[in-house]
């Protein structure tokens, strides 16, 4: 099993990016723009090393490759971006991974990207941003670059790619060490583990929270010891947890509602299932339902929430009450798309750069809403 950590460090400490190997200071897939640059790398990874594991590693200073590290990214649903815009497309797997010296809610991400079935050319399915479908993308050393289909493809990395993940396969040492880590840093939020399978060592803590009959967990930090990854983390939203066995399941719940009309909505139900065959398998289901609203009683927030929006564009001085007013604009929004006001999804877009200057709370509850959007959106 490899320890994702160490792989990482091991990439980093090779000569730079080339034919198997890609690091970003970030990535974003909310715009189109963001897609087609991920959607490029991956073609052309996918394309110039077809025989071998290639990855990108996120949140790397490229000027020196210091780890600085990025948001947990929890969207399970990237193959299906992958899946919907690239011919012949490779496997992707996004994973979260947790470095000791990183804040608690900054990871370094890893996309890995597996070998396909066979030597097929993989390629745009249409067109996105301005890259036209059917193009074909090639690395170029650390350069990706449109390529026409005659090309040769020479597998040049087997034995280089072979010797880093040899390298950086776990061992008890690391497993400890993980353990140990997890445990110290998580001690005011009572940590507990569960060894599965004899063999997977899964930590998980939370800040419990009694809402009518049911505990939910805030605070959650969920990872899987043996290759440091990050299964699951929230600053804000509740959970439930249960386990058995053979499996551990979260139940993640978003608090939505207009003001003083908050509740509860199941939004996304993780099942990590442990085999006997030293494999696991993480299984995601979309469980939420869009709480419904009076389109007057709306039309009346949006209209505020309008109103505060332009002030925010043209700098004006807020009062105190509106700045209270910011950390739901989002919620609004959002509530307003899903009841079919389809103008309030590019409000909310143009509320981000705005939020994010002004108030970091509101930022946040912005990027939490985002990420419910998206999430229904790849479902």
């Amino acid at each position: 099993m490899i320890n994702k950590r160490l792989l990482i460090k091991n990439l980093l400490a090779h000569n730079g990016e080339n034919s198997f190997y890609d690091n970003k200071l970030q990535i974003d897939i909310s715009s189109k723009e963001g897609k087609a640059k991920f959607l490029k790398h991956v073609c052309s990874l996918s394309n110039t090393n077809p025989n071998n594991n290639s990855y990108i590693v996120i949140g790397i200073e490229d000027e020196n490759n210091t780890i600085v590290g990025v948001d947990f990214f929890d969207d399970s649903k990237i193959q299906n971006l992958v899946n919907a815009y690239l011919e012949h497309p490779p496997i992707v797997s996004y994973e979260n991974i947790p470095f000791p010296h990183l804040p608690e809610d900054k990871v370094v991400g890893l996309v890995s990207i597996r070998p396909k079935k066979n030597n097929s050319i993989c390629a745009l399915r249409k067109n996105i941003w301005k890259y036209w479908g059917g193009t074909v993308f090639m690395r170029e050393g650390s350069i990706s670059k449109p390529k026409a289909f005659d090309i040769e493809i020479k597998d040049i990395n087997s034995e280089l790619v072979a010797a880093i993940e040899k390298n950086s396969q776990n061992n008890i040492e690391m497993t400890l060490d993980g353990f140990h880590d997890f445990i110290l840093k998580s001690r005011d939020y009572d940590p507990k583990y569960k060894v599965f399978k004899e063999y997977f060592v899964l930590c998980w803590a939370a800040k419990p929270k009694n809402v009518g009959e049911k505990i939910f967990y805030s605070r959650v930090n969920i990872q899987l010891i043996n290759e440091q990854v990050k299964l699951f983390y929230s600053d804000q939203d509740e959970v439930e947890i249960q386990y058995d066995e053979d499996k551990f399941e979260i139940l993640e719940y978003v608090h939505l509602g207009l003001p003083n009309t908050f509740k509860y909505y199941p939004l996304e139900k993780v099942s990590i299932c442990f085999k006997d065959s030293m494999h696991y398998e993480i299984q995601s289901e979309l469980v939420f339902e869009a709480p419904r609203f009076d389109p007057k009683t709306l039309r009346h927030y949006l209209n505020h929430n309008d109103s505060l929006l332009k002030k925010l564009k043209n700098k004006a001085v807020l009062t105190s009450a509106e700045k209270k007013e910011l950390s739901s604009l989002s919620t609004i929004y959002l509530i307003a798309y899903l009841n079919g006001f389809e103008d309030s999804l590019e409000k909310l877009e143009e509320a981000k750069p705005l939020l994010k200057a002004i108030q970091k709370k509101a930022y946040q509850r912005l990027k939490d809403n985002l990420r419910i959007l998206r999430k229904i959106k790849y479902n």
